[in-house]
């Protein structure tokens, strides 16, 4: 009997036992969840802390680019597309003066003349006109900011009065223009003309181009052809400066105006970007630039002419002189013999008809001599091959033609 009290009591104790343990294990339990719960509460709090940090980073970001963004408004809320362009090119345009020893019967002297130019590279070559420098004995370049330096000419290319100039800048830091592509413009463009009228520096003015592809006279006589008209204020100075898109890239180089009285008069000129980017490139790497030359002379077939000559349509360019020893004598194209009086560009003149009439000019047609040398600066070189139409004796024929370089 008592073995078996002993046992219920050792069971007995025994339950209690893990009952206990249970017990310990449970209220364990309990305060882990406690804690877990608070320690998921603190994290909770920490995350919509860091949230509203966040939030006020953000705005406070906001707040400094919209008082940034107001500041770059009131800078350049006046500013139109003339002021940016100036900004951006001024110290790149540059004012020359020429010295030319000048001898006449009473003796000899210098004389001084000015003209406009631009920075075209780093390495010290600027880009002027080919009549700005002419005969020049000496030439300085002055910069806005009253720096000058003697330059060198590099060389010169008359039959599109363009020049490149050689300084060396020492310390100097150039910022050279970029030049654009002219063969994108359109009439009615607006451009921007920065030149040194009367030796006024630095002077900007604008308007927009009048038309394109004219032909106008070099200094030595031959015609450029590709030229933009333009009709920004231009006056004497302002040769050799640049003429400007709205992105402030050269479209052109302004070379002459149109004037009755030496002074401005609505229309300006200049050399088109891409005819300046093959000579100037040519004359750095050689001194000069060949044109390509055919070797003739002649007047645009008018209506009186065509009358004369019995030709289907009023255009077409009539051949009045032809080249000794030129690639036009070697093709076998002829000259006119016959003179006779008509009216030429609102004149009178002698003009020797009967001589062949260029049609065309690899398939292009031609109207008159400034489609004929637009094609050939534009896209021949002297050595290539051309083929022209022409009209002969009452019939179109085909002459194939070698062409030169224009005589030195």
């Amino acid at each position: 009997m008592k073995g078996l009290y002993v046992l219920a009591v050792t069971s007995l104790l025994i339950s209690l036992l893990s009952l206990s343990g249970i017990l310990f294990i449970y209220y364990q339990v309990n305060a882990l969840n406690l804690t877990l719960a608070q320690d998921r509460e603190r994290l909770r709090e920490l995350h919509n802390a860091v949230l509203k940090l966040q939030d006020e980073l953000r705005t406070l970001r906001s707040n400094v680019s919209q008082q940034s963004s107001q500041q770059q408004v009131t800078i350049y809320r006046n500013l139109t597309a003339p002021e940016l362009v100036y900004e951006k090119v001024k110290d790149s345009v540059v004012l020359i003066k020429a010295t030319t020893r000048v001898r006449t019967i009473l003796g000899e002297y210098y004389a001084s003349s000015q003209g406009s130019g631009f920075v075209y590279d780093s390495l010290g070559h600027i880009v002027t006109n080919y009549h700005v420098i002419e005969d020049a004995v000496e030439v300085e370049v002055f910069f806005p900011d009253r720096s000058s330096f003697k330059a060198e000419i590099v060389g010169s290319d008359p039959y599109a009065d363009l020049a490149v100039l050689e300084i060396d800048p020492g310390n100097k830091t150039l910022k050279p223009l970029i030049l654009g592509n002219s063969s994108s413009l359109r009439v009615g463009q607006p451009v921007i003309a920065i030149g040194n009228p009367y030796g006024f520096a630095a002077s900007l003015t604008s308007g927009v181009i009048s038309q394109l592809k004219r032909c106008i006279p070099s200094p030595e006589g031959r015609l450029i052809p590709n030229v933009i008209q333009f009709d920004a204020a231009v006056n004497p100075g302002s040769s050799g400066g640049p003429l400007l898109d709205y992105s402030g890239r050269i479209i052109g180089v302004t070379t002459a105006i149109y004037s009755e009285t030496g002074e401005f008069a609505g229309i300006g000129f200049a050399i088109p970007s891409n005819t300046v980017a093959k000579v100037v490139r040519s004359i750095i790497e050689t001194g000069r630039y060949q044109h390509p030359w055919i070797g003739i002379a002649g007047v645009d077939v008018n209506m009186e002419i065509a009358r004369i000559m019995g030709l289907p349509e009023a255009r077409g360019f009539l051949i009045t002189e032809v080249a000794e020893g030129s690639p036009a004598e070697k093709a076998g194209l002829r000259a006119g013999t016959k003179r006779v009086s008509i009216r030429v560009d609102g004149r009178v003149r002698e003009v020797k008809v009967g001589g062949d009439v260029i049609l065309a000019v690899d398939e292009v047609e031609i109207f008159g001599i400034a489609d004929l040398l637009a094609y050939l600066e534009e896209h021949k070189r002297p050595g290539d091959a051309i083929t022209l139409s022409v009209y002969r004796n009452g019939e179109v024929v085909k002459v194939n033609l070698t062409l030169g370089a224009i005589p030195p």
